[in-house]
């Protein structure tokens, strides 16, 4: 189909656009991931549909059209861990730790990792997962073997530096087909999108409100559990398990973040049990985090 038509319904404005069918927004991004469109067409649609905004339906369409193109793989009882690709700016990964300590449990976690995309400009997943030893029940995946269609069209987002909808739909891609998947989230009405977009891909799907807008929990937050069309929020409060991290306000290099993986604080190796303890009830392996983080100690 012509894409202007896209570019038409996604960037006339106001009182002219509309919304995408699933199947129009999944041909849309075919064409894209598939160069079927010059990168002026991509921009210009991927600009539009930002300030639309996105619907569900057109994110469900947009993630069949990536299941198209991805080079699926098979991680027993493992559980997704959906990072977003601008990376962290402020403050350490934890997930190496985590995994440490998930190690006896059998449960294996799945992460993914490429070059820098907009906008935050911090330390990108990628950078941890190469310069530091992987637990065997870790296991990483760069998009550029699995997605490469998505990998190339990181030089032009970067020339955009904005953020598009690919940030949203872009950080569970059920590459290691896991049953379970955890992903961030900054605001709460973005809870019922990724709800109702991504929960019928996994037995269980958990959105929390991570650190920097990563599945990593930091600070008191929300947890909220999708099953169907079922939502249950948790309060997670650190304090309550005996935990008093306190969070970086300030920017963070890549040898520093390497350095709190290699050298961790006790305060930090008792974050990634409380990490560990919710990966734990995510994957049903425990009743409550309660009871994970129990069984950790």
């Amino acid at each position: 189909m012509n894409f202007h038509k896209y570019i038409h319904a996604v960037g006339t404005g106001p009182k002219g656009n509309k919304n995408l069918s699933s199947e129009e927004a999944k041909d849309a991004m075919e064409q894209i991931l598939n160069h079927s469109t010059h990168g002026e067409q991509a921009a210009a649609f991927l600009l539009g549909w930002r300030l639309k905004p996105e619907t569900v339906e057109e994110f469900k369409g947009v993630v069949q059209a990536c299941d198209m193109f991805i080079k699926n793989s098979y991680v027993p009882n493992s559980i997704e861990l959906g990072y977003p690709f601008d990376g962290k700016a402020n403050n350490p990964y934890i997930f190496p730790l985590v995994a440490k300590v998930l190690e006896e449990s059998g449960l294996n976690l799945v992460v993914i990792g490429d070059d820098l995309a907009p906008a935050k400009k911090g330390i990108i997943l990628k950078d941890i997962a190469i310069n530091i030893e992987l637990n065997k029940n870790l296991h990483y995946f760069d998009r550029a073997d699995f997605f490469k269609e998505m990998h190339d069209m990181t030089e032009l987002r970067m020339r955009l530096g904005l953020r598009t909808g690919l940030n949203t739909i872009e950080k569970l891609t059920k590459v290691a087909n896991s049953e379970y998947a955890i992903t961030g989230v900054f605001h709460k009405p973005f809870v019922k999108k990724y709800a109702e977009a991504f929960s019928h891909r996994y037995k269980r799907l958990a959105l929390i409100q991570g650190n920097e807008g990563t599945p990593e929990l930091f600070s008191k937050g929300r947890l909220w559990i999708a099953e169907g069309d079922d939502i249950q929020e948790i309060i997670v409060d650190p304090e309550h398990y005996g935990i008093n991290y306190t969070k970086s306000w300030d920017r963070i290099t890549l040898e520093e973040s390497l350095n709190q993986l290699n050298n961790p604080s006790d305060e930090y190796l008792k974050l990634a049990k409380l990490n560990a303890a919710v990966y734990m009830f995510v994957s049903e392996q425990a009743k409550s985090i309660d009871e994970a983080f129990e069984k950790l100690n």
